[in-house]
């Protein structure tokens, strides 16, 4: 078991957010457990109250808590992206009904920030050469979606 779990709040729609996650991110992701409300819980009795579940081997917890606490870009989920061609699915994926933001920032559809991030992307901005991490960090600022060969290249 992880010592530190992630739990996302969400209005109504925990289930739904964490399927469509472990569909998003496949391989090693799954649900894993939900719980339901019971009387003695602040939700509608039977309906879910949490849901854990497993993305690339990190575990989180969706839980159904009310409209309270909107997600903002104040916390964000940063994701490896080993390949170019990673990074666009996912941008692809959770932009078509979420919203892009600057710099390899974006909101999917339920309102969660992701910073979906190519390798090579930290040697690019601190490169040795203090004129060429200058350019990169430049190239980043004018970017949407990340584009490591324009990074690596600028």
């Amino acid at each position: 078991m992880q010592k530190i779990t992630t739990f996302l709040w969400f209005d109504t729609r925990a289930e739904e957010a964490a399927n469509y996650y472990v569909s998003v991110f496949g391989g090693d992701s799954e649900v894993l457990r939900t719980t339901y409300c019971n009387d003695a819980a602040p939700g509608r009795t039977g309906s879910v109250m949490t849901v854990q579940f497993r993305l690339a081997g990190q575990e989180y917890v969706a839980l159904n808590g009310g409209p309270q606490f909107p997600f903002t870009e104040a916390i964000s989920l940063s994701v490896d992206c080993a390949t170019q061609e990673e990074l666009d699915t996912l941008w692809a994926e959770f932009t078509a009904e979420g919203e892009e933001g600057q710099c390899g920032w974006l909101k999917d559809k339920y309102g969660l920030s992701w910073q979906l991030v190519p390798r090579g992307f930290e040697e690019a901005l601190s490169d040795p050469d203090p004129a060429k991490a200058e350019r990169a960090m430049k190239a980043m600022m004018g970017m949407r979606k990340l584009d490591i060969e324009a990074l690596r290249n600028a």
